[in-house]
């Protein structure tokens, strides 16, 4: 059976459902399309001691300020969780989750959506699938001889797993930073390697600078000034309270990134070794795409060439939710408020309908 919807979203996490926000608002005849059994998006996955970088009312999507989270300033992943998903009902967003989208095709005047449960026809189509589910392995001489155990930041859950355990944890972002953090503080000894020197952003920055620092970046380009940096220009890691009080303990003292691995753990190139158990690599992610594939749109470094969030070789596709490149701090809950808005705007003027 064939379902039709003038919009399909692909993705109930934080993007999707600021995308349903403001279509909904719009009035136009949406259906959100989420693999996931139950709300809440990737934060459904996260390690158990993973907090946001900013307060509550600064992590907040449109028209629903987070609540405070009692007893913490920054609010852990679970709180979360329970926002997107009071979210959802509170705007009676129409979200099917199971529902695992395969392809879209473009078929005539519309787009065809195929999924796991049946097709979707839709006039325009919003992808808002996020990275979480594309975790990234470098390729380092010998990951693949090496016999013990590997996992990305994905599988990473808490720090009783590798009690007793020799741990490297390979990533100089705030994923690296925090897990190494987090092993620490539990009485592991981890070994931390990063690329460059831990670059950590001054104390008092949080995710409200952030967001600050990446629109100002996108204005000033859009405007042909000089490109401030944004927020790579201010560090890497937020040195979020946990971190903080790893790194002032000295419990985080980075080393060099190592030249590979033996059967046994780390090497580096002048000779020194690390035997390790396991090897958690916190080495980022990559835009989930696979399910746009059959509308052979251009990309380059894997991404999908965009204007804004709208796709440059198909107006029929926004793309929302994956970084910088589809709307300042539009991967963050603050941050992605904004691009969604302009894609349901633009998705509202291609359909010909009228707003406010």
């Amino acid at each position: 059976m064939t379902q039709h919807a003038d919009v399909v979203v692909i993705g109930g996490g934080q993007a999707g459902l600021a995308a349903g926000y403001h279509l909904r608002r719009l009035g136009i005849e949406y259906a959100i399309l989420d693999a996931e059994a139950a709300p809440g998006g990737a934060w459904q996955h996260t390690w158990d001691s993973l907090r946001l970088f900013s307060p509550a009312q600064y992590s907040s999507l449109p028209g629903r300020l987070m609540p405070v989270q009692e007893g913490e300033l920054y609010p852990d992943a679970a709180h979360v969780v329970a926002y997107l998903a009071d979210y959802e009902k509170r705007y009676e967003l129409p979200v099917h989750h199971g529902t695992r989208v395969e392809g879209v095709h473009r078929d005539g005047l519309f787009l065809r959506v195929e999924t796991d449960s049946g097709s979707w026809t839709a006039r325009a189509v919003i992808s808002a699938t996020g990275t979480w589910t594309r975790p990234f392995l470098p390729a380092v001489p010998g990951r693949h001889e090496y016999r013990g155990r590997q996992l990305h930041t994905v599988q990473y859950r808490k720090p009783s797993e590798f009690a007793g355990q020799r741990v490297v944890v390979v990533g100089g972002g705030n994923s690296g930073a925090q897990i190494a953090a987090d092993l620490a503080h539990a009485g592991s000894h981890p070994t931390w390697v990063t690329q460059r020197p831990p670059r950590y952003l001054a104390d008092h920055i949080d995710g409200r600078a952030l967001f600050d620092a990446a629109t100002a970046r996108r204005r000033a380009l859009d405007e042909g000034r000089t490109d401030s940096g944004g927020v790579a220009s201010l560090g890497d890691i937020v040195a979020v309270p946990p971190v903080r009080a790893a790194r002032d303990a000295r419990l985080l003292t980075a080393k060099p990134m190592f030249a590979g691995l033996t059967a046994t753990g780390a090497v580096w190139a002048d000779g020194t070794r690390a035997e390790a158990d396991t090897v958690i690599w916190c080495t980022g992610f990559r835009p989930a795409l696979a399910h746009l594939a059959p509308m052979r749109l251009r990309s380059t470094r894997g991404h999908i060439e965009a204007v804004g969030t709208r796709a440059a070789d198909e107006a029929r596709l926004h793309l929302l939710g994956y970084g910088d490149w589809t709307g300042p701090a539009s991967a963050t809950l603050i941050g992605v408020g904004r691009p969604a808005r302009d894609a349901a705007r633009q998705i509202a003027d291609l359909l010909g309908h009228q707003y406010g």
